[in-house]
């Protein structure tokens, strides 16, 4: 029997709507769409669409999911009900779909969609072990880009495939448009394309995760890490409309000394005495490396990068009037710098 409930997971917006097509076509099994799918988005809080009516809009949009859900399909054999950005709810407006989730109708199929912030917790509750979730195979940009270029047949040369990945950083989504272009460019009998004969079809740049900004200061690279932070700030992709805020990155990065300066203590001295400093809910290889950079930096490399935070954070703030992403490039290339240092004095 179909699952009364699905969730389509997935951070990335395109692949998570594309996840979305692949469920509905399976739950459709050849039935009409039109007459099938009841599709309702929930609007965003402040800031996000609340100007389409706040609460009580996502009150009403909610409503109207329930009612539908309940209704009985027309000329069909089930009724599909899509909730897209459920994340967009509190737990008090999430309370209706709740309570209908508890005795479901048996010819409905509801499908709730990510989006729009973090999932209600009385709803993550309440269908926990219930819920059938589905999402994107991977949101990997490289394997996704290899996953594109292998159901196309178009084959990069490894250079090539290494400089894409690079490029559209965390844009995964992207790779499906590049490999239609190359495609189209070159034909479905190209031979293996090179790095200069793809370079004109990348356009602009994608963001990056933030681990890469601490690993290229970790290995004392500025012009890597100041490269990647300029991305940071002003690069924006479908999973992240809005570059980061310097405010951000200080955040960021003063969780990441912090944790360094939890393993600054002699009597840690293996990676599971790291593992289990850091609250026991980090994985032995990121324990490995944080322990290996808190020892490094010692404890006057600690402090000082402290220092040059708490500098950072009250520029932001308006202590100098220094602009704001040259507040950031100075704290990044300091705190690079400041790893070079270290390795010199060992």
């Amino acid at each position: 029997m179909t699952a009364p409930v699905y969730l389509v997971r997935g951070n990335d917006p395109l692949l998570r709507h594309d996840a979305l097509g692949t469920l509905l076509v399976e739950l459709l099994a050849g039935e009409d769409r039109s007459l099938v799918v009841e599709d309702l988005t929930v609007p965003g809080r402040a800031g996000e669409g609340d100007e389409v009516g706040g609460s009580e809009g996502r009150a009403n949009v909610v409503a109207a999911a329930c009612n539908a859900a309940a209704s009985p399909p027309f000329m069909t054999a089930r009724r599909i009900v899509v909730l897209h950005d459920v994340g967009a709810l509190t737990n008090a407006e999430a309370q209706p779909l709740i309570d209908y989730l508890a005795d479901p109708l048996p010819t409905t199929v509801v499908v709730c969609v990510t989006g729009g912030g973090t999932l209600p917790t009385n709803l993550t509750k309440a269908w926990k072990g219930q819920v059938t979730q589905v999402g994107p195979e991977t949101e990997d940009t490289k394997s996704v880009l290899v996953n594109e270029l292998n159901a196309a047949g178009v084959r990069l040369a490894p250079d090539a495939l290494q400089a894409v990945t690079d490029h559209f950083g965390e844009d995964a989504s992207r790779a499906r448009s590049l490999v239609d272009t190359l495609r189209s460019a070159y034909g479905d009998d190209a031979p293996r394309l090179d790095l200069a004969q793809v370079s004109p079809y990348l356009g602009d740049t994608g963001s990056v995760p933030v681990y890469q900004l601490a690993n290229a200061i970790e290995a004392g690279d500025v012009p890597e890490a100041l490269s990647l932070l300029e991305r940071m700030l002003n690069v924006t992709t479908s999973a992240q409309p809005k570059p980061m805020h310097p405010l951000q990155i200080i955040g960021l990065l003063q969780n990441q000394y912090r944790r360094l300066a939890k393993l600054d203590d002699p009597s840690i001295r293996s990676d599971q005495d790291a593992v289990a400093a850091l609250g026991g809910k980090v994985k032995p290889y990121p324990a490995k490396k944080a322990l290996a950079q808190s020892r490094a930096l010692g404890t006057e490399g600690i402090r000082t990068a402290y220092g040059y935070l708490a500098q950072a954070d009250l520029d932001l703030k308006g202590k100098r009037a220094i602009p704001e992403q040259a507040v950031v490039e100075i704290l990044v290339a300091r705190l690079a710098g400041l790893t070079n240092r270290s390795r010199v004095r060992r």
